[in-house]
């Protein structure tokens, strides 16, 4: 009697009682990986040969007699990593892992897990066509068949962005203050985008932010900008109730900073590294500056092109015991790679002049060596844009900078750019350059960053502005507790101070008339109207932000939400303000960059055809499937 192979049921949908081994007569290796099913009809037992059950997907497959093409082909396309050698003879016995149900949930779990990739690492949807990717399956589950990429396409990626979208959205209602991000970029397909994101500190004084939503502008215009920007705050739910309005973090373009006021959202508030980068490019455009720079780059230019130089570069760097450092090539549009280039160049200035004015190098006539003025330029450039790269620096590496931190850099930038009478010319040209750029900056958003300064208590001194700046700065918060306190008071028909209600007697008709003591004789009427007397809203909002500034400052290297999560008890009302206030960014750029680092691929070969909806999906997910788990 021929074998018998056992299953419960493959991952189509097919069941598969009992299935029957190939007769020894077939020869081919083929019947390896092909068995018949059996079927029971008013109790008699029938092998169907007109179809071959693949052992590896459980697929039929049409058999004709004495042919098995329709096999190999099946193998070929589905399973080519299977080696299909000489047939044993031996009886066919299944693994354990063949033997086990291969259930639906444990389909969908796979598929999932496909999408989770796809969307995660920003895949395009073709990978799961790839030889190499059905390979891996196949020796992970021989008897998955992995769906179309329509299937993930239409099926699953909007599935799992539904769920994500509702994790996100609960996350966010529970958000006291939000505050965005909307940020331009553009994909290597030329398309461009903008991205929300929101940030907001949770209940446990944590900052957290998710990726709203990825929209392409189709127009530049402010107008279409702030379309955008309102309907996305109706889809996230983002207004709050008792809150004016939303801030806004945006890059120094017009058209976005227009287009946050014409949105009703706001403050609008520039990006503070934007606003560096935009201040260094006046620097580098200055014609001396340019000039020097135009040359570091055609000689760092021609030791990558030169083998031969950069050969010579290293016997220099030997000889004249110079560190053995690569000469780095700026890109025109980022100052700070300049500065990192013209700093490289001074740092192997000497080896360089020595590799160039060797007689065995031939060097092209345009590449000249710096004039020791030109040096001394480098120089001088080097030291006064040190300030600039150590924000630089600082904002690149702070997680997420707060909003809090822009005027104390600005203040500081600006003291850094005063003019000394010992500064050369260049020095005073560039200084005049930064100075003249960033002085106007944030004067239509001053007030609300010296609250956003005033709440962090590593800066809470404000020791950038003068003593009336502080006081007005102090008066601001205490103005705004109160009529916000005063506001939720008349929607709620409660009274708006939380204060231990003073006990008052009962049954005074009742009750005898107390004698008088002599204090009370003597002091009675000078003092009556304060006994008893409940302090004002005001009055208690007041003595809590004294209380505050008499605090010490906390150090600059502390995490100010850990301060704020220890001391909410003590300053409950100017805690409600450091929620909203201390969520703000700083920079976009920054914040924003791990969007771009992943959507930057968007666009390429693989895929360019994805569409708007899914691209908003794919990014949504890249970003904030954590919150899933959550």
């Amino acid at each position: 009697m021929q074998g018998k192979l056992w299953l419960s049921s493959n991952m189509a949908g097919n069941a598969f009682k009992e299935l029957e081994k190939p007769h020894p007569s077939l020869k081919s290796a083929v019947w390896e990986h092909f068995a018949f099913a059996v079927e029971y009809v008013n109790g008699q037992r029938q092998v169907d040969k007109s179809k071959a059950v693949c052992r590896h997907c459980f697929a039929e497959i049409g058999y004709a007699l004495g042919s098995t093409t329709n096999l190999f082909s099946h193998l070929r396309r589905h399973h080519g990593y299977v080696n299909i050698g000489p047939r044993k003879t031996s009886n066919l016995v299944l693994t354990k892992t063949s033997q086990q149900r291969f259930s639906l949930e444990r389909v969908n779990a796979i598929t999932n897990s496909i999408g989770v990739f796809l969307a995660a690492d920003l895949r395009p949807f073709s990978v799961v066509e790839n030889s190499g990717f059905k390979h891996m399956l196949g020796v992970i589950e021989p008897r998955y068949q992995v769906p179309s990429p329509a299937h993930f396409r239409q099926k699953i990626i909007p599935s799992l962005y539904e769920k994500t979208k509702c994790a996100v959205m609960d996350h966010l209602s529970r958000a006291s203050a939000v505050a965005l991000i909307a940020d331009g970029w553009t994909c290597r397909a030329a398309v461009s985008y903008i991205t929300v994101t929101a940030h907001y500190i949770t209940p446990e004084w944590t900052l957290a932010s998710h990726v709203l939503q990825t929209r392409v502008l189709c127009e530049q215009t402010s107008a279409h900008i702030a379309e955008e920007l309102k309907r996305m705050v109706l889809v996230w739910n983002l207004e709050r109730s008792g809150a004016t309005m939303i801030p806004v973090t945006t890059d120094n373009a017009g058209n976005m900073a227009d287009a946050v006021g014409e949105a009703g959202l706001g403050p609008q508030i520039g990006c503070f590294a934007h606003t560096i980068n935009v201040a260094a490019e006046k620097v580098t455009g200055l014609n001396q500056v340019s000039r020097v720079l135009g040359k570091v780059r055609r000689i760092v230019s021609f030791f990558h092109r030169s083998t031969t130089a950069a050969h010579l570069l290293e016997s220099k760097q030997e000889m004249l015991n110079t560190p053995k450092h690569d000469l780095i090539h700026d890109v025109t549009t980022r100052w700070n790679s300049s500065y990192d280039m013209l700093e490289r160049y001074l740092e192997q200035h000497t080896a360089a002049y020595a590799a160039l004015t060797d007689r065995s190098l031939k060097r092209k006539k345009d590449v000249t060596l710096l004039t020791d003025q030109e040096v001394r330029t480098a120089e001088e450039v080097i030291e006064v844009l040190k300030p600039l790269k150590a924000i630089t620096t600082l904002m690149s590496t702070e997680s997420a900078p707060s909003a809090s931190m822009i005027l104390p850099l600005k203040s500081t930038l600006l003291n850094s750019m005063e003019p000394n009478v010992e500064d050369a010319p260049t020095v005073s040209e560039i200084k005049a350059a930064i100075r003249e750029n960033l002085e106007d900056r944030y004067t239509a958003c001053q007030d609300y960053l010296h609250k956003c300064t005033a709440l962090d208590p590593r800066f809470k001194g404000l020791p950038h502005v003068d003593e009336a700046c502080r006081d007005g700065t102090f008066s601001g918060l205490i103005t705004e507790i109160t009529i916000k306190k005063e506001e939720n008071a008349d929607a709620t028909g409660t009274t708006a101070v939380s204060s231990t209600p003073v006990k008052r007697e009962h049954n005074l008709e009742a009750s005898p008339p107390l004698k008088k003591s002599a204090m009370t004789e003597v002091f009675g009427e000078l003092f009556k109207a304060q006994v008893g007397q409940e302090p004002t809203l005001q009055l208690l909002v007041k003595e809590e932000v004294t209380a505050y500034r008499m605090v010490s400052c906390i150090s600059l290297d502390s995490d100010p939400l850990l301060w704020w999560k220890s001391n909410e008890p003590a300053f409950p009302h100017l805690a409600q303000l450091a929620k909203k206030y201390l969520a703000i960014p700083a920079a976009t750029s920054v914040t924003s960059r791990g969007v771009f680092a992943t959507a930057g691929d968007i666009g390429t070969a693989n895929g360019s055809a994805l569409s708007e909806d899914c691209v908003d999906k794919m990014i949504f997910l890249a970003k904030n499937m954590k919150a899933e788990s959550n």
